[in-house]
């Protein structure tokens, strides 16, 4: 199933752009708060599709991340300060955007002692207080596989705890930066057994060297640690100084990973070559209530 490498990006990974009046509310708004989307600091391509219908992503714990990964483009070094009013204002900026499904995400924050879970937690309270029926799902970093920093994030009711795995076992110590395959699959475990009633999620990206029967393998890893939500992704780099990318894969490719995850029982399987974590996380965790029912 492997596609040849090229030099150009394909025709289906061009973007439409859009800039209206939606777009330039949330930029601003965004920019009012003192706020950090990961839309922007990790240059997702899908910022102007998501912009334009008032969703997006919140960034907390600031925009410096302790971690240095090869494909991502969020900026790395020693964070100075941390904000513990910044909860309060990602709940606003959520009850201003009348947001029915939140997603919270954060850099690495290694520097603290809990690796920025206490912020994750309020951040969740905050928005439960001023917004009851919106939706919350918080993408984690791995805390360094400290269990109790996971607790005070699952005590706090987040409506779907993600985490990336991100690539194969194969290639994650290339990829990533500090965090390893199995303390992933672990957290996910460890997630499903402190609190069972929150659907889990992850994703991973192709294109960075992977072999189609090591991405199959990673879904049944997954599978294995009762991982109910999964998107798949292509790799695009942000710079010269990150990862090439070796390959890119069709839309027809995506389609079948997407049926071969669902036929392993994921609840809801996003995939596509535009497909990040947060990408249509709504329906991602209406999929999953309805598969309850």
């Amino acid at each position: 199933m492997a596609t040849k490498p090229m030099e150009r990006k394909p025709e289906w990974l061009k973007i439409k752009l859009n800039t209206g009046d939606n777009f330039k509310e949330i930029k601003s708004m965004m920019r009012s708060k003192t706020l950090h989307t990961v839309c922007e600091e990790a240059k997702c391509p899908n910022i102007h599709e998501c912009w334009a219908n008032r969703t997006a992503t919140f960034m907390i714990l600031g925009d410096i991340c302790t971690r240095a990964c090869r494909f991502c483009a969020v900026n790395t070094g020693l964070p100075t300060e941390l904000d513990l009013q910044e909860p309060e204002r990602v709940a606003d900026a959520a009850l201003q955007m009348g947001l029915q499904h939140c997603v919270v995400t954060s850099v690495a924050r290694d520097d603290l002692e809990d690796g920025g879970a206490m912020i994750f937690a309020r951040t969740i309270q905050a928005i439960r207080e001023k917004m009851p029926l919106c939706g919350v799902e918080v993408l984690i970093p791995d805390f360094l596989g400290r269990e109790q920093s996971l607790i005070t994030v699952l005590e706090a009711k987040p409506d779907i705890l993600n985490h990336n795995i991100e690539t194969v076992e194969r290639m994650s110590d290339r990829v990533r930066s500090k965090a390893k395959y199995r303390r992933s699959l672990e957290l996910l475990e460890r997630s499903k057994r402190i609190a069972p009633g929150i659907p889990t999620k992850s994703s991973i990206m192709l294109g960075v060297g992977e072999e189609w029967d090591e991405i199959l393998q990673t879904m049944d890893d997954l599978r294995a640690v009762d991982c109910n939500i999964m998107t798949i992704g292509q790799y695009l780099q942000p710079s010269p100084k990150h990862l090439d990318v070796k390959m890119y894969y069709t839309p027809e490719q995506f389609a079948i990973l997407k049926t071969e995850g669902m036929k392993r029982g994921f609840k809801h399987v996003e995939s596509g070559p535009l497909v990040r974590s947060s990408y249509h996380a709504h329906e991602q965790g209406k999929s999953v209530v309805e598969s309850k029912v």
